[in-house]
Order: structure tokens, then C-alpha cells, then sequence
């Protein structure tokens, strides 16, 4: 479904992607492990159309979007959920949820995208006339979820979503992403907590200063020794 191929990028004039490369079939959820500053923020974004990438592809569904501009690539069935809950945070958390129906023709269909959004995330329903601000760090990760969901994506990328959280809130967050997986979308999830997103993915690449420096079946990962030196605490 989506194909990364020797993507270069840079902030400014630092280097901070080199030449990395991978693949997401469809119907899989994959994870990009790796460290603060490791790039994997820099992939999404460059996926995105946030960030113009200095060299290589990336291919989705075989058609390259390389360059494309953000709401073209979230209109062709890809979303980016960014880590740090950001929400709006004095809007209605029913006002949040309708601004993600607002690309491309999803505006149609926002009542229906609605009645699915909050009943994967029941709590949305119950605080949809709250301010945003007012809700917990879990529930606005929910409401960020909810609200890509809105565009009815194909592929959805979700960064970092354990930060912040308490283990029995990342907990309900992995079941409802496996529960997606169900539903046929398509996920990439670059985290931090690397037990917790190996024991949820498919397949893994770990990231470091900005390449790929091991891939495989998540649980071959889980036994590799530099996997569980630097991210399972072994």
C-alpha cells in the first residue's frame, strides 16, 4: 500500500533522513521504533506533504505523491495523526471532530462518520459539547484519532501514541487501533514504547540517526538482543 523508497530529508540545512526505505502492505500495522530525534516524525511529515523530502519517492497504492500537498495526500486516503494531542483546544469536541470531515467530499458524509467515530470512542459522544480543553490527556488522544478518522482514511499514521498517557490508557488505545485494523485501514505507528507496538505490529523497522538499520516480523524483533538492549529494558 505505501512504499518509502531512499527518502532523503532535511531541516534547514541539517541532514536528518539517509536514503531510508520501507514497505506497508495493506491491512498491516507496522512500527517505526526508535529514539527522540531519530527521524521518525521527519518520515510522517515528508509522507505528509509537510515536509519537502530532498530526494527519493514514496509511492502509495503504486502512484507516487511525493510533493503532493497536504490535503491532496489526506483527499487520495492517507491521514497523519500527530503525537501531542493537538487538539483545538476551545472548540466543542463535536467542532474538532466535524473539521476533520472537511476534506474532499467527506463533508457529505460527516453524520455518518460522526455516529462511527463515537461509537469506537463512546466518551467523545458523552463530552461532544465540552471544550476539548477540558478533557483528559486519554481523551484527547481519542478525539485526535477520531477526528483523522473523519476523512475517511485508507492508511492512517499515528505518532507516538502512547506519550503521555498511563499504561491503562494505552492499553484501550492499541485494542481500538487493532479494532481498525479489522475494519481494513491500513496503520504505520512510530513509537517510543517499542513491547507495547511490537506486541500490537506486524512487522517493525527501527530507526536510527535517521536509516533503517533493522527490519523484520515483530516477533523476531522481540528476540533480537540490540531490541531488547535498547528498547525493552533486557
Amino acid at each position: 500500500m505505501l512504499e518509502v523508497k531512499n527518502l532523503s530529508a532535511s531541516h534547514g540545512m541539517i541532514p536528518v533522513l539517509h536514503n531510508v526505505s520501507f514497505k506497508i502492505e495493506a491491512g498491516e500495522i507496522v512500527t517505526l521504533l526508535g529514539s527522540n530525534g531519530a527521524g521518525k516524525s521527519t518520515i510522517l511529515n515528508a509522507i505528509q506533504g509537510i515536509l519537502k523530502p530532498n530526494s527519493g519517492d514514496i509511492l502509495f497504492e503504486g502512484r507516487s505523491i511525493m510533493g503532493w500537498a497536504p490535503h491532496r495526500v489526506v483527499a487520495a486516503g492517507v491521514v497523519h495523526i500527530p503525537e501531542g494531542h493537538r487538539i483545538f483546544p476551545y472548540l466543542t469536541v463535536k467542532e474538532n471532530l466535524m473539521l476533520g470531515a472537511y476534506p474532499g467530499s467527506n463533508w457529505k458524509g460527516r453524520q455518518a462518520a460522526l455516529a462511527w467515530v463515537t461509537e469506537l470512542f463512546p466518551i467523545l459522544k458523552e463530552r461532544s459539547q465540552q471544550q476539548s480543553r477540558l478533557l483528559s490527556g486519554g481523551e484527547q488522544q481519542m478525539l485526535c484519532i477520531a477526528r483523522g478518522l473523519m476523512a475517511k482514511p485508507r492508511f492512517i499514521m499515528v505518532d507516538e501514541p502512547s506519550i503521555g498517557l498511563a499504561p491503562v490508557i494505552v492499553d484501550g488505545l492499541f485494542e481500538t487501533l487493532g479494532k481498525l485494523r479489522g475494519m481494513g485501514i491500513t496503520i504505520l505507528i512510530p513509537e517510543q514504547n517499542a513491547l507495547r507496538a511490537l506486541q500490537l505490529a506486524d512487522r517493525g523497522y527501527v530507526i536510527q540517526h535517521g536509516r533503517v538499520v533493522i527490519e523484520g516480523a515483530s516477533a523476531d524483533l522481540m528476540k533480537s538482543d540490540m531490541i531488547k538492549k535498547a528498547y525493552l529494558g533486557r
